[in-house]
């Protein structure tokens, strides 16, 4: 007798998508608030600069040359954040669901930290050929408060998801 309990192999299962967009907005804040207290806490660069930087996608790189705080680049820079980190949440449930990566806490975790961490990759080494001042960002901060991003949208995603909700 064979017994495959939690087996992780492909298998054909739907996220929860409510769940995975809750889970990736919510991820976001918590994304938004380790970087500005990041950057308040130790003082090394201006609070604003990771809203400027994210507004400058939507607003032109000229955001860029201002500083400080602005209620239009906040605006711009939390829709834009929020947006992305309901898309990365989806994602990050489309590859959870169907390897039942969402079967424990850990495993969920380790998916969510592989995830933030591939974010960080793609998004500052790789989009930074096109969004150049995105490599202002780069470093060990950055890379750590996306793999909390990505553990923070799967533990979300776990506690909210219903696995019997219908189709």
């Amino acid at each position: 007798m064979e017994l495959h309990l939690q087996s992780h192999h492909w298998q054909a299962r739907w996220p929860d998508w409510a769940a995975a967009a809750v889970a990736g907005f919510g991820a976001g804040g918590v994304l938004m608030l380790l970087e500005l207290s990041w950057s308040s806490l130790t003082g090394a660069t201006d609070p604003w600069l990771a809203t400027h930087v994210i507004a400058a996608l939507v607003m032109s790189w000229d955001v860029l040359q201002t500083s400080g705080y602005s209620l239009g680049v906040t605006v711009a820079a939390l829709l834009v954040h929020y947006v992305l980190g309901v898309v990365f949440g989806i994602m990050l449930a489309a590859i959870m669901a169907p390897f039942r990566l969402d079967s424990s806490i850990p495993m969920a975790l380790v998916a969510g930290a592989a995830f933030g961490l591939l974010l960080y990759v793609l998004n500052f080494y790789g989009m930074a050929g096109v969004y150049t001042w995105f490599v202002a960002l780069r470093g060990w901060p950055t890379a750590i408060a996306h793999v909390i991003f990505g553990m923070a949208a799967a533990f979300i995603y776990l506690k909210l998801e219903r696995p019997d909700r219908p189709r």
